[in-house]
């Protein structure tokens, strides 16, 4: 416990200083950091034909948004498809089949990295670098702008004096807030991850696989052949940027991937310490210290209590080994140098934001804890993934802000701006496309074994499933294993939910907060709704249980609930 403790004690102290910077790097106003990066940032603005003084309404970011989505999904998958005749690929690596390029392609351009393959065998240098490092570097950049522009409408967009009510609103340049994200934010911190965890032994380097000769011959191998390359930037960004998609299939469980407990602790800090800054850069890039107070101490509890569960649950003994060995934690599919108690801690921050990373295999976590990793995917607005996380608790705050006033029977407002029929009906739809299209997933492959494929029939076998779609809608990418998911079943339907949770997630926030930003502030009154009070805070709190947690029970109950009192029987 002490360990977790104070890795998240550092993670808070440097999270703080770092939201403090990206509300300077990232907010409207001059700064000194204009005189540093302005040089670079006017040179791509010129090589992409960007006027930067130009602010866009939400139509106008939503159409960047796709459009440049759509130019890079186009250029990834010509590279993954074809990597077999290009260069960078000294083991000889051919190119991926249609549907398994078309899922990686889907999930890392979706930030999820959920890999249906093991990087290191089937991806050369020259995908794993311009492909899959190229999206996890823009694509936390893009949704971070999407973010950004949500805070933008939803506390009135940059001309609230020039635009009349009803008008569309400036929430920001779309292409102005990638490219900082990128240089002012990602770059820099993923070059000082990157060096930091080549100096704790990750590789680094262009030569290809190693080959190593056995102490132990006698089982008939004479030799391994190790896989290396440039290793540690890909970690780093995976980390930083929520991504997760490792270089090795078994992700950071692997040595070579994460070779040190010190190494351990870096990276684990890397998962939370964006998606943690972003809720505290909120109070001084929209002024509203209190409402930023409230967000962080809501998903602070959240976190909390997910994290101490998945420690506790991982200190009892595995029900699998009773009586064939001596009893203690739950060691099963954890690495022996790191223990159980940083396997939860990780297991709890990767699937409460949306990195999905692993230091050990989620699949073998006793049925509370892999119930844990289920509901932070599920919730998917605990920190969150790179500015997506924000907007989806905003989308709780706002729904939780309509039933607030309803009960009250008071006018619901958000700082002013009513909050009507078609805001409310958009979230709404919102807030059931999980449930839909998650549970519809889940019965086909459920009813249908033969052609899904399941190493577990039982409890643990729903489980499974469930936990592959979540990680998919959360843009997760995570996974229980256990299914035979690289075939086009799970390649397809996988696409489906990696899509809906991307764009839907985003872009209907978005439309919201350009609607607000358009309407006339009302003046405070005695009679305003006050969001920003412990009162509301615990609404909040039970408001994103039911409509959550609450909805998913009766699959939870044939899943890991069930599972756990099965043991317990």
């Amino acid at each position: 416990m002490w360990e977790i403790l104070l890795t998240l004690a550092i993670l808070f102290a440097l999270a703080w200083p770092l939201g403090r910077y990206l509300a300077v790097a990232l907010g409207d106003a001059p700064s000194r950091l204009d005189r540093v990066f302005g040089p670079v940032e006017r040179v791509v603005y010129i090589l992409c034909g960007v006027d930067p003084r130009r602010g866009m309404a939400w139509q106008g970011i939503a159409r960047a948004f796709i459009g440049t989505n759509l130019v890079l999904a186009a250029v990834v998958m010509a590279i993954l498809m074809g990597q077999g005749a290009l260069p960078l690929n000294p083991d000889g690596v051919p190119g991926m089949g249609w549907d398994l390029a078309l899922h990686t392609m889907v999930s890392f351009l979706t930030n999820t990295n959920q890999q249906h393959y093991s990087g290191q065998a089937q991806l050369s240098y020259l995908s794993q670098l311009a492909g899959i490092v190229t999206l996890q570097v823009l694509t936390p950049a893009m949704g971070l702008a999407i973010g950004l522009a949500v805070l933008r409408g939803l506390f009135g967009g940059r001309n609230t004096g020039t635009a009349g009510e009803g008008e569309p609103r400036d929430l920001g340049n779309y292409y102005v807030d990638v490219v900082r994200a990128t240089l002012r934010v990602l770059l820099p911190l993923a070059l000082a991850w990157s060096l930091l965890l080549t100096w704790q032994g990750v590789p680094s380097t262009f030569e290809g696989a190693r080959v190593a000769t056995p102490i132990d011959t006698e089982a008939g191998m004479a030799e391994q052949v190790i896989p290396v390359g440039p290793v540690a930037p890909m970690v780093a960004i995976k980390q930083l940027g929520t991504n997760g998609g490792g270089w090795y299939g078994p992700n950071s469980a692997v040595p070579l991937e994460n070779p040190t407990p010190l190494g351990n602790v870096i990276e684990v800090i890397g998962i939370a310490l964006l998606p943690m800054a972003i809720v505290l850069m909120m109070g001084r890039f929209t002024g509203r210290r209190k409402l930023t107070a409230l967000v962080f101490g809501v998903m602070a509890t959240f976190s909390l209590a997910f994290i101490a569960t998945s420690a506790w649950s991982e200190q009892q003994p595995n029900a699998a080994v009773a009586g064939l060995a001596a009893e203690g934690p739950n060691m099963e599919g954890k690495e022996q140098r790191l223990g159980p108690g940083a396997s939860a801690l990780w297991s709890t921050l990767t699937t409460q934001t949306s990195n999905g990373s692993v230091n050990a295999m989620h699949d073998s976590l006793n049925p509370v804890a892999g119930g844990v990793a289920i509901a932070g995917m599920l919730v998917n607005a605990v920190w969150g993934g790179i500015g997506c996380g924000l907007v989806g608790f905003l989308v709780y705050l706002l729904v939780t802000v309509f039933l607030s006033g309803l009960m009250i029977g008071r006018t619901p407002e958000f700082f002013g701006r009513k909050l009507e029929v078609a805001e409310m009906r958009l979230l709404s739809l919102l807030v059931l496309l999980q449930p839909v299209l998650l549970l519809a997933a889940m019965a086909v492959a459920l009813a249908n074994p033969a052609i899904t494929g399941n190493s577990n029939p039982g409890l643990h076998g729903v489980s499974q499933v469930l936990y592959e779609y979540a990680s998919a809608y959360a843009n997760n990418g995570s996974g229980f294993e256990g299914l035979g998911d690289a075939t086009p079943w799970w390649n397809l339907s996988c696409v489906a939910l990696l899509l809906a949770g991307r764009y839907a997630t985003l872009l209907v926030p978005l439309a919201v907060a350009g609607r607000l930003a358009a309407k006339r502030v009302a003046p405070v009154t005695a009679g305003t709704l006050d969001i920003e009070t412990p009162t509301f805070a615990l609404t909040l709190v039970a408001v994103i249980v039911l409509l959550t947690l609450l909805c998913f029970l009766p699959v939870l109950a044939l899943g890991p609930i069930g599972e756990a009192l099965a043991l317990a029987a």
